[in-house]
């Protein structure tokens, strides 16, 4: 079978089975075969791919498994990360974040960076390699997601990985920035979610009752962690910007951010200090 045959059958396969986005999914699953980048997809039409791995991927597809789990990496920021069962995956929301995160830390120069509930390290990673005069601090509670943010850390001398709980303090160095991503989906909302959402972590998802938990352990627990003046980036649910806001009594000039949606979904915020 060639790549551009493989193509057009994964195509309508995961069409026939009802898997949404069954063109975008296709073209990955018959590119990952073949060994190549989607964006290489027309000049090797005609090269021969395994018809019994791409049967194993689709079926895999089929059965509500995320794309990212099957190949087993993702695309984030300029660079590659490992995930698989047990770590959140990267979202290009996500990316927003990190950028504005990084005009700032480029601005400190030397500095001391933590990313709280780091998962994959997909941030505090990004952030240790665009900044190399940073030193970032990535802590990260559970243990398979501690897996792939400790083979995504490895060779990267700044960034520095803790199998830690954020309700907890660490012995850090203190910060003069903190970014997270933390969970912040409401637990009454998670069995509503799609069903390939639902394969990943319960607790990379779940914010608690309100979706706020972790909103309050950082600004209570972590606030006495910075510098004079550091500063805070959050992700948030889109109709969580008012909610987080009124939560961060530790900050002061608050912004909302909109995502490439149109959505609210991040926060920046500067800590008051003494």
């Amino acid at each position: 079978m060639t790549l551009k045959q493989a193509y057009s059958y994964s195509v309508q396969f995961l069409e026939r089975n009802n898997v949404d986005e069954a063109d975008f999914k296709a073209l990955c699953a018959a590119c990952h075969i073949a060994g190549i980048k989607n964006s290489e997809y027309l000049a090797h039409t005609e090269d021969f791919v395994n018809d019994s791995k791409l049967a194993g991927m689709l079926w895999r597809l089929k059965n509500g498994e995320p794309l990212q789990y099957i190949i087993g990496k993702w695309d984030f920021y300029n660079s590659e990360f490992f995930v698989g069962e047990g770590v959140l995956i990267p979202r290009p929301e996500t990316e927003e974040l990190v950028d504005r995160a990084v005009f700032d830390i480029k601005q400190l120069g030397q500095c001391v960076v933590y990313d709280l509930c780091s998962g994959s390290g997909c941030i505090g990673i990004s952030v240790a390699k665009e900044c190399p005069n940073a030193q970032v601090y990535l802590v990260e509670k559970s243990k398979d997601a501690y897996f792939y943010l400790e083979k995504n850390a490895k060779g990267i001398d700044n960034a520095h990985i803790i199998n830690g709980d954020i309700c907890q303090i660490i012995d850090l160095p203190k910060a003069d920035v903190i970014i997270s991503n933390p969970p912040y989906i409401r637990s009454s909302e998670i069995s509503s979610l799609q069903s390939e959402v639902r394969q990943e972590p319960l607790m990379a998802l779940d914010g608690g009752e309100d979706g706020l938990d972790f909103y309050r352990i950082i600004n209570d627990k972590w606030s006495c962690a910075f510098n004079k003046k550091g500063i805070l980036y959050l992700e948030i649910g889109e109709d969580q910007g008012d909610s987080v806001i009124s939560i961060l009594s530790n900050y002061t000039n608050i912004e909302v951010y909109k995502d490439l949606y149109g959505n609210d979904r991040m926060i920046r915020a500067v800590n008051k200090g003494d």
